[in-house]
């Protein structure tokens, strides 16, 4: 009788083949719409002075933006440390687009509608108490907003342009991974100095 081990695989039987990688999409199409209403509420709400909507506006994006920046920079970003740089790829081509829209629309928000609630309130008149406060918060945004959209988005974009690439560099991808989350991490620092200040300018 003849040995399993020299018997020829049976014909016609396909080797199996490796998993497809992911579609890579830089904007997720999806998600547009979602933006497309929160904007043009946002400038209705300006336009039109709407006190409550600015107040959730700027509350809600402010919110969701600290929120966002702790959890990436102290809890995803040291768990990404510890993944290989497949599994790092692989949590990027579905975590990064999200965030290609998440980022610019909560900046967007909280800084807009805050800018027109202090001038609503008169916070920015020299004579109010609140005024200076307001300043040191500007300086504090500023930066922030310079790092969220010169700093981590790019790097987001770039991750997910890599990915797209035929043999994508698993070092380049980890590289632009740990500048997004370090530059989220320093964005969460910034806005829990930018919690004290509002709570200080809301209490005044």
């Amino acid at each position: 009788m003849a040995s399993d081990a020299g018997v020829a695989a049976p014909t016609g039987v396909a080797a199996p083949e490796a998993p497809s990688r992911p579609a890579i999409q830089i904007v997720p199409v999806k998600g547009l719409p979602i933006v497309a209403v929160i904007v043009v509420l946002l400038v209705l709400s300006i336009a039109e002075n709407w006190g409550w909507a600015l107040a959730f506006f700027h509350v809600a994006g402010g919110g969701l933006w600290t929120g966002i920046d702790l959890f990436v920079g102290l809890v995803v970003g040291p768990i990404l440390g510890r993944l290989s740089i497949p599994a790092r790829a692989e949590f990027s081509a579905r975590f990064m687009p999200k965030m290609v829209l998440i980022m610019p629309t909560v900046v967007l928000m909280t800084l807009a509608a805050g800018f027109q609630l202090a001038v609503n309130l008169g916070n920015l008149e020299p004579s109010n108490p609140n005024h200076n406060w307001l300043v040191v918060s500007f300086v504090v945004v500023g930066v922030m907003a310079v790092i969220a959209l010169g700093l981590l988005e790019p790097a987001n974009i770039a991750v997910l342009f890599e990915m797209r690439k035929p043999v994508p560099d698993g070092e380049v991808i980890a590289k632009l991974m740990q500048r997004f989350v370090y530059s989220a991490g320093i964005l969460g620092l910034m806005q829990v100095a930018t919690l004290i200040i509002m709570t200080r300018v809301a209490t005044q």
